[in-house]
Formats: structure tokens, sequence, C-alpha cells
């Protein structure tokens, strides 16, 4: 499937009342637990997306319209939130990533961006040249796999408590 501007800000716009949804007043069983030492909790994942809104997607997408000669991105710093976030609670996380997804996202359709907007570049510091269309898919996919991170480390937290049906659920394996 080729990217679609309208179809992507669809999903976009739909992450944030997700995963409210899927996590607002659960446990701190549920929502701070993680697979094991350097793995992320769905707390930890809330607060990833948040730093994705403020330093990365749109930024880039500014920077590649920019009209600039120089447009080589930032690195992204994937581990900034564990920081920012701890002494924060997951329903201010939550509010503050849907109070920054849809700004981002009406920035974003604010641009009116065409074919030619969305075949400009900007430099990735270690893939090279991309264009704003794919940074924007990736964005996408970036969401839904941080969505299906979400339901697969809750999911092992039962992991022992399935008995046989283990062999049955492959999202306890994967």
């Amino acid at each position: 499937m080729d990217f679609d501007l309208a179809e992507g800000i669809a999903v976009l716009r739909r992450t944030p009342g997700a995963l409210h949804a899927f996590l607002m007043g659960l446990s701190d069983d549920w929502t701070r637990r993680n697979e094991g030492p350097d793995t992320w909790s769905p707390f930890d994942v809330v607060g990833h997306l948040i730093d994705g809104e403020e330093t990365n997607w749109m930024v880039r997408a500014r920077l590649i319209l920019s009209g600039r000669e120089e447009r080589r991105f930032e690195p992204f710093d994937r581990f900034r939130h564990l920081r920012r976030s701890r002494d924060r609670s997951l329903p201010e996380l939550l509010d503050r990533f849907a109070e920054l997804r849809a700004g981002n996202l009406r920035e974003l359709e604010g641009l009116d961006l065409g074919e030619a907007e969305l075949r400009r570049t900007g430099e990735h510091p270690e893939l090279g040249p991309v264009t704003l269309a794919r940074l924007l898919a990736t964005w996408v996919v970036h969401d839904l796999g941080h969505v299906a991170q979400v339901a697969r480390v809750m999911a092992r937290q039962y992991r022992g408590a399935v008995g046989p049906w283990e062999a049955y659920l492959p999202v306890l394996h994967r």
C-alpha cells in the first residue's frame, strides 16, 4: 500500500484515544511493568510517544519543508523520556500526548501538502536522504508498533497464569 496522507492522519488521530481507553484507570501492575531489563512498560511507551511529538515528527517535517539548504535532522534521543517522565502520572502523560498530537495534526493538516511537498527530502543522520512521505509513513507505523508493544507487554504479565493455553497465544512469544 502506498502512503496516503489522509489515511495516515486518520491512524495518527486515533492513537491517543486508543491508548487512553486501553490504559487509563489500570493499576501500576499493568502500566509500569516491562519485559525485563532494558525494556519499556506501557507507561514508558507513552512517554516516548510524547518525546516524538515534541522533538521528532513535526520538527523534521518543518525542516524538510523549510527551503533551507541544510536539512539534516538532529539525532532523536530514544531514551529521553525515561528521565523526563519519571515523576509524572500516567493520566498526565496520556493527556499531554493527546494535546501534543492534536496540535501536531492541526499543523500537519494546515500545511495542505501535495505530491511535490511529499517528495521533498531531509537528511536522516543514519539513513541518509528521506522524503517527507516516508517520514510521515514512518510516524504511522511507529505508532502502530508501539500500540502493539503495549498490548504485548501487558499480555506477557499473564504468561504464567494461562497455563497450557500458552501454546496457542503467539503474543506471549514474539
